[in-house]
């Protein structure tokens, strides 16, 4: 059985991982949010109020877990920090974590600064990790994407929901893939 926690699982593209993870007969599911009352309808999944801004709500989470997903929305740089200081506390290696598309270009767009610093410290933490760049969301029902190395130049573009969740369904079900990798994830562009 995999532990899964999910850190920002009300947010529109960890809602679709939940929706594919819950399907997953070996993955037990804990849900962070601040609101627990947005995952009332959650029943397989342990279900855990709390800020990611407070370690030890952080640390409380991450305790018993295998895999930590993080899919944040906010001051990136504190809430990356309190996870990634949680997990080394208590020994939690792998963690896959949702940034953004754009993020190594230059001049960096200041909206992006977040997302950067993101990937700076979950790169920097020892950590093993899958950093997932995706180009912006769409509600396509589709599952189609290509994957971009960091230093490679992005290619493709916004890609559903369902694609990205896909993805990171396999990186739980073969936690050893892409590990200590940064990848952009995107649709590809058709001809």
């Amino acid at each position: 059985m995999r532990n899964v926690l999910i850190i920002g699982a009300t947010g529109s593209l960890a809602t679709v991982v939940i929706d594919q993870l819950e399907k997953q007969d070996d993955v037990r599911l804990t849900l962070f949010a601040r609101n627990k009352q947005k995952l009332t309808n959650r029943g397989k999944c342990n279900v855990i109020q709390g800020d990611a801004m407070n370690y030890d709500d952080v640390k409380n989470a991450v305790k018993g877990q295998g895999i930590v997903y993080v899919n944040l929305a906010g001051n990136l740089e504190a809430m990356t920090k309190n996870v990634v200081r949680a997990m080394q506390d208590l020994g939690v290696k792998r963690i896959i974590a949702i940034s953004s598309i754009g993020i190594y270009n230059v001049p960096l767009k200041p909206v992006l600064i977040p997302y950067r610093k993101l990937a700076d410290i979950i790169e920097a933490s020892g950590l093993d990790y899958t950093i997932l760049r995706p180009d912006w969301f769409t509600n396509d029902d589709e599952i189609n994407y290509v994957l971009t190395h960091k230093g490679e130049p992005e290619t493709g573009t916004a890609i559903s929901r369902r694609s990205i969740a896909a993805f990171v369904t396999s990186l739980i079900e073969q936690s050893e893939l892409h590990l200590q990798e940064n990848l952009g994830i995107s649709k590809p562009i058709t001809k």
